[in-house]
């Protein structure tokens, strides 16, 4: 995508805004991947992904999903009020369960690559 976008720049306009157009899609490709992913983190008393934080009192049950059950998660069986931090690349993840009662969301669906050690770490910890 990103080459056939300078060949159109080139094939329309001139070799300067084509060198221009390259320039700036190559200093655009590193900040959009950045953007794109999430941040976990994990620390004694809180469960942190990007913005969103919990205490980790409040987590219940932690299950570790294939793609099978990700896919029915985020389609057919999602509640509206899970909180979702999904990219739509990642068909693997954790599905933690809330026990807050004051909080109406009753789990937070996360895809990761590495479900397996997110699960562990937030039941050894």
């Amino acid at each position: 995508m990103f080459l056939s976008l300078v060949i159109a720049i080139w094939a329309a306009l001139d070799t300067t805004a084509t060198i221009g157009s390259f320039i700036l899609a190559t200093l655009a490709i590193p900040i959009i991947a950045k953007s794109l992913t999430s941040k976990i983190s994990i620390t004694e008393n809180e469960l942190r992904i990007d913005r969103a934080h919990i205490e980790r009192k409040y987590l219940g049950k932690v299950t570790v999903l294939d793609s099978d059950a990700m896919r029915l998660l985020r389609t057919r069986d999602a509640n509206p009020a899970a909180y979702l931090a999904i990219r739509f690349w990642a068909s693997k993840g954790v599905k933690i369960e809330l026990i807050d009662p004051r909080d109406p969301t009753p789990y937070w669906l996360i895809t990761s690559k590495r479900g397996d050690e997110l699960a562990a770490s937030l039941i050894n910890n």
